[in-house]
C-alpha cells in the first residue's frame, strides 16, 4: 500500500516529536535485559517473568485508556490483532530468547539488529517506502554502531542453531513493525496494546504449564525482588514503551522509526555497566556516536523535505 500525499507531508515539529518519542521508546525497550536478569537472579523462570510481564502490562494499558472508546478497535479487527499482534509478539520473545542457550548475548544482539536492514529491504520490495539515499546511509551507520558496540561474531565459533533462531527474530521483527503499523490504523495504540500483550501473556503460561523444560514453570508465587523486576519489565519495558513506540510509528513510518531504535542497545548496555556492573568498551561508546549520527540524519533530512513541501504547497499554480 501505497503512501497517501497527506501522510508524505509532514512537519518538523511532528517529526522532530515523534523522533523523541521513539528514542525515548529505545530507553525503555532498553532496559529490558536489566529487569529479566534481576527476575532471574530472583528465581523467576522466563515463562513466568515473560508472562507476568505482558498480563501487568495490559492493567497498566487498560488503566492508561482511562475510556472504553480508547480500548476499541474497529470491526472485525480484534481477532486479527490477536491472531497476528499476540502470537508475533510471543514468537518474537521466544525466538530471541531462545537463542541465548546456544550463542552468547553479545553475538544475538548484533545478529537481532540486523532487522532494520530487514525493514528497509522489505519495504523497498513492497514499494511502501522509497529506498533513498539517505536511508541507505543513516541504515549504514546504525549498524556501524551496532557492529562497533558489540562486535562482529567470529563465524567459526557460532552455534548455527543460534544463528538461526537470532536472525528468524530479526526478520519476524521486520515483518512485525509494519504489521503493527496496518493494525493500529483507525484505532488507538491502547486499543492494538492491550489484546497483544495480554495474547502474548496467556501464551507463556500456557507454555509454562505444557513445555516447563523449554521456558521454564509458570508460578504466582515470587519472592519480592522478582515481583519488582517483573513490574518494571511491565510498566517500562513494555507498557511505556509500547505507547511511546506506537504514537510515533503513524509519523516516522516502519524504517525510519526502525533505524531510530537501534539506540536500544546503547542503552542497554550502558544500564548493564551501571546497574549489573559489566565493564563497557570503548566500542560502546563509538556505536553510540554512529548511531547518534544516523538519528541526526535523518532528522535534518526529514525536516528539508518537510520546509521543500510546504514551499512547494505556497507556490501558484
Amino acid at each position: 500500500m501505497t503512501r497517501t500525499p497527506a501522510t508524505d507531508h509532514r512537519s518538523p515539529r511532528s517529526t522532530t516529536s515523534a523522533s523523541l518519542l521513539v528514542l525515548l521508546s529505545a530507553a525503555c525497550f532498553g532496559t529490558i535485559p536489566i529487569f529479566t536478569v534481576l527476575a532471574a537472579r530472583a528465581g523467576a523462570s522466563l515463562a513466568t517473568t515473560l508472562a507476568w510481564r505482558y498480563l501487568l502490562a495490559g492493567a497498566v494499558f487498560v488503566i492508561a485508556a482511562r475510556s472504553r472508546e480508547r480500548l476499541r478497535l474497529p470491526p472485525g479487527r480484534l481477532r486479527e490483532v490477536i491472531l497476528l499482534g499476540g502470537v508475533g509478539q510471543a514468537m518474537l520473545g521466544g525466538l530471541a530468547l531462545s537463542a541465548l542457550a546456544f550463542i552468547p548475548a553479545a553475538t544475538m544482539v548484533f545478529l537481532f539488529y540486523t532487522y532494520p536492514a530487514w525493514v528497509t529491504l522489505l519495504a523497498a520490495l513492497r514499494r511502501t517506502e522509497p529506498l533513498t539515499g539517505t536511508r541507505v546511509a543513516a541504515l549504514l551507520l546504525s549498524l556501524g554502531g551496532i557492529v562497533a558496540m558489540v562486535g562482529a561474531p567470529s563465524a567459526a565459533s557460532l552455534d548455527p542453531r543460534g544463528v538461526g533462531l537470532a536472525l528468524a527474530a530479526a526478520v519476524l521483527y521486520a515483518l512485525y513493525i509494519p504489521l503493527l503499523n496496518r493494525l493500529q490504523q483507525g484505532a488507538s495504540p491502547y486499543a492494538l496494546s492491550v489484546p497483544t500483550v495480554v495474547t502474548a501473556g496467556l501464551i507463556f503460561v500456557i507454555a509454562g504449564a505444557v513445555a516447563p523444560a523449554l521456558f521454564g514453570g509458570f508460578t504466582v508465587h515470587l519472592s519480592l525482588g522478582a515481583w519488582a523486576s517483573v513490574t518494571g519489565l511491565a510498566v517500562l519495558s513494555t507498557a511505556l514503551a509500547f505507547i511511546l513506540f506506537l504514537t510515533a510509528l503513524p509519523t516516522l513510518g516502519p524504517v525510519r522509526a526502525a533505524i531510530i531504535s537501534t539506540l536500544e542497545p546503547f542503552v542497554a548496555a550502558l544500564l548493564q555497566r551501571l546497574v549489573l556492573g559489566q565493564p563497557l568498551g570503548a566500542g560502546t561508546f563509538a556505536g553510540g556516536v554512529l548511531i547518534a549520527s544516523a538519528v541526526l540524519l535523518l532528522q535534518l533530512r526529514g525536516a528539508a523535505d518537510a520546509a521543500a513541501a510546504s514551499v512547494a504547497g505556497e507556490r501558484p499554480v
